[in-house]
């Protein structure tokens, strides 16, 4: 945790040294979260909140005052949420600070988002994709027309993989638009747009615009609504190479949220070139990770998920250069590139079912699958891996089932009801309920080695049966009473 004199130092220079510090931890976020005797600063570093500092009450409100400063937001008020941004130049790299500010209970919650996409200009082959992966992702934005989609959740790093295949499509005698909300990056040689809806420039209005622009290629910041779902695909088909990004977490799940969004069937069939989901894992520390033998359940994912025996599997360690034993963090994709047949299946609304066969017939790894090549590579841990994927996944679900089903203690969930007799009774009429566990049943197995669980349910089943006919009885005595 680091401490601030706030008495002798300027609270300019502070809040440059939190900056300055954040970026040279890779940290994605910066969060300023009030308290109520204090102030707490954390960083998100490799998608994890980590605490950073705390700072008296009484330096709170200058703190924040001049981070809505530098952000251009309006210092006097204090009572609705705003919005911001600071460029600024950090060890050499042009960054893009966010800010947003939110009233609480508590005081101003303010989050910086640390913008650096200078990853995103080191290539398309520098972002993790396996060999296949990016031979399909090629022969994608290889095309003169249609539309490819990469999604993900947010943070999934969708932007820097759209901003990589622009950098690649990037060329001369090309004609790039963008129309972004907001524009992220700046490129060169790239006309970027930035929506204002307070205006009524919204996604769909500029689209219809960059329509007349003679462009070969647009690319559409996110698809959020039916009407941009729209007119994006109809960019696509009539010679316009459509680059976008959707909030889905893998490729049949993209299909049907177009098609919810009232995209013709024909139109989707005929346009879609590729999807590219993706999510984010974090990257085992080279300096540290371990090789360490697999378990039997860790077998039995490779098994499931690759179909191979693997032995051996690296394991995060910790030091000093990354703490945790992660550093870093890799993609983890889903690439369906469009066959002809998937195009037909799509155009005739065949049932998700026959859908899957396909995808994964043609040799398309899920998310899951791509995860575990990663771990056998040494890049990142199968915990990682079961963390970051989601229950959409069919073989992810199906291992976890089974792994939940294997860790589930054998304990009976029935119930032992003792009533006591109408004529013993005082108060009450049943006992509190006993229940089986491992203990009760350890102990039987102590006092009878032929000790047989069927055996044990069987004869208190029977006696459920017993206390049935009493309990009927007994509510037949109340009834006439």
């Amino acid at each position: 945790m680091r401490e601030f004199d706030f008495t002798s130092t300027p609270i300019v220079n502070i809040v440059n040294d939190i900056i300055i510090d954040a970026v040279n931890k890779n940290a994605s976020d910066i969060h300023f979260d009030p308290h109520e005797k204090f102030l707490k600063i954390r960083v998100r570093v490799d998608g994890d909140l980590q605490d950073y500092s705390i700072v008296d009450n009484k330096y709170k409100r200058n703190l924040v005052t001049r981070v809505k400063l530098l952000s251009g937001m309006n210092i006097t008020e204090s009572r609705l949420p705003q919005d911001g941004a600071i460029k600024s130049n950090i060890n050499g790299k042009d960054l893009d600070l966010r800010v947003s500010c939110l009233p609480t209970n508590l005081g101003e919650k303010v989050v910086i988002r640390i913008l650096d996409y200078t990853m995103s200009f080191e290539g398309l082959e520098k972002l993790g994709f396996s060999k296949t992966n990016y031979e399909h992702i090629l022969k994608m934005i290889a095309n003169p027309n249609g539309i490819v989609l990469i999604t993900g959740a947010t943070g999934s790093g969708k932007s820097t993989t759209v901003y990589s295949m622009l950098q690649k499509l990037n060329r001369e005698e090309t004609n790039i638009i963008t129309v972004e909300d907001p524009v992220e990056m700046n490129i060169e040689g790239v006309n970027q747009i930035q929506v204002n809806s307070d205006i009524g420039l919204t996604f769909a209005n500029v689209l219809r615009s960059i329509l007349r622009q003679d462009p070969n290629i647009i690319l559409i910041g996110e698809i959020r609504d039916s009407e941009t779902a729209k007119i994006a695909i109809r960019a696509s088909i009539t010679g316009h190479l459509v680059l976008s990004t959707l909030h889905t977490n893998n490729s049949l799940n993209t299909i049907e949220r177009l098609l919810d969004m009232d995209v013709e069937r024909y139109l989707l069939s005929s346009s879609l070139k590729g999807i590219v989901s993706q999510s984010l894992a974090k990257r085992l520390c080279p300096h540290c990770k371990k090789l360490v033998p697999t378990t039997d359940w860790e077998k039995q994912i490779f098994k499931k998920s690759l179909g191979i025996e693997v032995n051996e599997t690296y394991k995060a360690v910790g030091c000093d250069k990354c703490h945790k034993g992660y550093k870093g963090r890799i993609a983890i994709q889903e690439v369906l590139y469009i066959t002809e047949e998937i195009r037909n299946a799509i155009n005739e609304g065949k049932p998700r079912e026959d859908l899957h066969r396909m995808i994964y017939k043609q040799g398309t790894l899920t998310i899951f699958q791509d995860g575990m090549m990663k771990v056998l590579d040494g890049i990142t841990t199968i915990e990682e891996i079961f963390r970051i994927v989601d229950e959409d996944d069919d073989i992810y679900s199906e291992v976890k089932v089974k792994k939940l089903e294997e860790e589930q203690p054998i304990e009976q969930k029935i119930t032992k009801i003792d009533r006591i007799p109408l004529e013993e009774q005082n108060e009450e009429v049943i006992k509190k309920p006993e229940v089986i566990n491992n203990e009760t049943l350890e102990n039987e197995k102590n006092n009878n080695n032929d000790f047989n669980l069927d055996d044990f349910i069987n004869q208190d089943n029977e006696k459920e049966n017993k206390d049935d006919d009493f309990t009927q009885d007994l509510i037949n005595l109340i009834n006439n009473n």
